[in-house]
């Protein structure tokens, strides 16, 4: 799946969804849309081939996902992706998903992006001005915070939608808590072994939890665990 393009960056980065539908990873309109939107040349290391259908380290022993995998965690979110939602991204990194979820729930909803390593926070905010995203951010719908996502970010809950960037031992309470009766949250869950469990809320509060797929995540914990290389 490892294959470049030639053309400008846009031209690229359209290529690089159109693979992604010709693998049959996306279905979705309305994902194909907001992935041909963000650039992800705008969003990986300088240097960094940014249309090659794998993970990139960004530093700080952290990475940006496959565009398989964004692509795949879009899909599994849409319908709590809707104009006026509010979705949580834990671990937001570049902030090319924290821009994706943004352009999907538009200017009346609100995405919010937690990152714990301030440096990443920074990067990614400079990341999303150069993007199409640009506009939802300075107008506050768009926000990127540095905390520890594992507990999730109170001030805009309960949340339609919340992502989970990184691979937890087990799915932390208070994103559960801060989760909305009918919304759903995308996380990968285990240590070695890693599943992506899509997790929904129901109306009267139960949860519901299924595995999608098989995944390979770095593990979602403290920043100074992440410095020190887990």
């Amino acid at each position: 799946m490892e294959r470049f393009w030639s053309g400008s960056s846009i031209n690229k980065n359209k290529a690089l969804v159109e693979h992604l539908q010709n693998y049959g990873t996306i279905s979705s309109k309305k994902v194909s849309e907001v992935m041909e939107t963000i650039d992800r040349a705008l969003f990986v290391p300088d240097g960094t081939p940014a249309y090659v259908d794998s993970p990139m380290a960004i530093g700080y022993n952290a990475t940006i996902s496959a565009p398989h995998m964004h692509a795949t965690c879009l899909q599994l979110l849409e319908e709590n992706l809707k104009s006026g939602m509010h979705v949580l991204d834990v671990g937001s990194g570049t902030g090319y998903l924290t821009a994706c979820f943004a352009l999907m729930v538009g200017p009346q909803g609100r995405a919010v992006g937690v990152e714990h390593i301030p440096e990443l926070a920074d990067s990614s905010i400079k990341n999303i001005k150069k993007s199409a995203a640009a506009p939802l951010l300075k107008e506050g719908s768009l926000s990127i915070h540095v905390g520890d996502g594992r507990q999730g970010w109170p001030e805009f809950a309960p949340y339609d939608a919340i992502h989970v960037g990184a691979a937890a031992p087990e799915i932390p309470q208070p994103l559960l808590d801060q989760l909305k009766p009918g919304g759903r949250m995308v996380i990968p869950v285990g240590n070695i072994f890693q599943d992506l469990k899509v997790i929904d809320k129901n109306e009267d509060g139960s949860i519901s939890v299924r595995s999608e797929t098989s995944v390979r995540y770095v593990p979602l914990t403290s920043k100074d665990a992440q410095l020190r290389g887990y």
